[in-house]
């Protein structure tokens, strides 16, 4: 029967396929085993990270000492560090107002010599710089024409007294013989005319005499002041005339003399009170470089008036000069004492400091703290400075160490005795002691507290602490 055949028959009558062992499963190779450098690595992985932590452990544990430590400091010393300082004391004393000018040394009389007539030189008197008194010879010019209009003078004048004499003896007779009635009334007043007449030309014939002499006189030349010639402006032989602009010679007045310097108008009251009241203010002369005292005056006079264009008035000083230390239009510095204050409280120079208020200074208490004091201050000089108020004797101010004060600090005090010699230098040196002690820029500022404070206390050892200036001492720097 053709049935169709099932699969699963089929699959049932296919020819079975002869039975084979499996084949065995491959086992997985064995791992190379670990190399020694890969262990040491890890120990060492494993010894770094061990020793940091071990590290900070330590750091934070050493901190927190230390910060237990320096809170301890702090509320044992309420504050920080004492601030190394050197003070001077407050004085009392006098204080000079001065006023400092530039003057030019001026005579009293300087003359020119020249002829008052035309003539020739014939001699010289003197010798070029040679000091001369007033009345002493100068120059000789020609006489000779003038003492021959002197003799001419001198005659016509005898002549005309002749005349007179004649002319009076006839009047006489005139008036006796008019008494008489012998000759006319006119006659008589024409002679009176007559004589009046002869009376008049000798008055003029005195005056022509008298002029002549002059002119004779002025042939001699003296000196009409006592002082100095300077150079001859003309030789002997040469002729002589009233125009000439030169003149013979020139004489300077040198003893005394004078110097005239200009002063603002501000201090014209102060100065003139103080003439007003019959005071001497003292002048000092100095020289150029405004070194060497050349000599002392007193101020005499000044201007009648202000100069508009430069606010300044003119005085004058009048000086001894014998020594001849000053000579005319030499430039010279001048010092004016004014007035002297008595008494006042008197600081350095250095320990004045200028704040957005004014004017201050550090006060160095008892309990080894600095007060600041507003202060008022007065007139100066190079080194010291006048306190109207604020401040008293005795008390002892800071000048130097001034830069890292503050109301309140504690200060240590060393090296008084530079201190007390330090009121003596001037502004500038107490501006760099005062640099000295470092400010906020410096370098050293920087450092941490607990840095700064160790090495204050090093500084602070030992005997070479008072050749140091203020602030952080040298060791602070390492």
């Amino acid at each position: 029967m053709n049935e169709a055949v099932k699969p699963e028959v089929a699959e049932r009558a296919a020819p079975a396929t002869p039975w084979a062992p499996p084949s065995p499963v491959p086992e997985p190779s064995p791992k190379p085993p670990t190399s020694p450098r890969r262990h040491s690595l890890l120990r060492r992985i494993a010894l770094v990270i061990a020793l940091a932590a071990a590290a900070a452990f330590a750091w934070q544990k050493f901190e927190h000492t230390e910060t237990s430590s320096t809170e301890g400091t702090k509320a044992g010393r309420s504050g920080p560090p004492p601030q190394t300082v050197r003070v001077a004391p407050v004085t009392l004393g006098d204080m000079p107002i001065t006023i400092n000018a530039l003057g030019t040394v001026t005579p009293f009389e300087t003359v020119t010599i020249r002829t008052q007539i035309a003539g020739k030189l014939e001699t010289m008197g003197f010798a070029e710089g040679q000091m001369v008194k007033k009345g002493d010879f100068i120059a000789q010019i020609d006489p000779k024409p003038y003492q021959a209009a002197l003799a001419q003078a001198q005659g016509q004048l005898a002549k005309d007294q002749a005349l007179l004499a004649q002319h009076q003896g006839d009047l006489v007779r005139y008036e006796a013989l008019n008494k008489q009635d012998s000759i006319a009334r006119q006659q008589v007043e024409d002679q009176q005319a007559l004589v009046a007449q002869d009376k008049a030309a000798i008055l003029t014939d005195q005056a022509q005499v008298q002029t002549a002499q002059i002119n004779l006189d002025y042939t001699h030349i003296v000196s009409p002041i006592t002082g100095r010639t300077g150079l001859r402006l003309v030789d002997p032989g040469n002729y002589l005339q009233l125009s000439d602009a030169n003149g013979i010679v020139v004489i300077t007045e040198l003893d005394p003399i004078s110097v005239v310097f200009p002063t603002p108008e501000d201090n014209l009251p102060r100065i003139a009170a103080r003439l007003n009241s019959g005071a001497e203010l003292q002048v000092a002369a100095f020289d150029r470089a405004n070194v060497n005292q050349l000599a002392t005056g007193t101020l005499t006079t000044y201007d009648s008036q202000v100069d508009v264009t430069t606010g300044t008035i003119k005085m004058r000083a009048t000086f001894d000069n014998s020594k001849g230390a000053l000579f005319p239009q030499q430039f010279v510095n001048v010092r004016l004492l004014v007035d002297t204050l008595k008494g006042v409280a008197l600081a350095p120079n250095a320990a004045v400091q200028v704040g957005p208020s004014g004017n201050f200074v550090y006060v160095v208490n008892a309990d080894s703290t600095v007060s600041r004091r507003d202060v008022v201050t007065g007139p100066g000089d190079g080194r010291r400075t006048t306190v109207n108020s604020g401040i008293q004797e005795g008390d002892k101010v800071v000048i130097d160490g001034l830069d890292r004060l503050r109301d309140g600090a504690k200060v240590t005090v060393v090296d008084t005795g530079s201190a007390e010699g330090a009121t003596n230098q001037g502004p500038a040196q107490g501006t760099r002691s005062s640099k000295a002690g470092g400010g906020p820029g410096d370098e050293r500022s920087g450092d941490t507290q607990r840095h700064h404070r160790r090495s204050v206390q090093d500084g602070l050892k030992g005997s070479g602490v008072g050749s140091q200036s203020s602030g952080s001492p040298p060791d602070a720097a390492r």
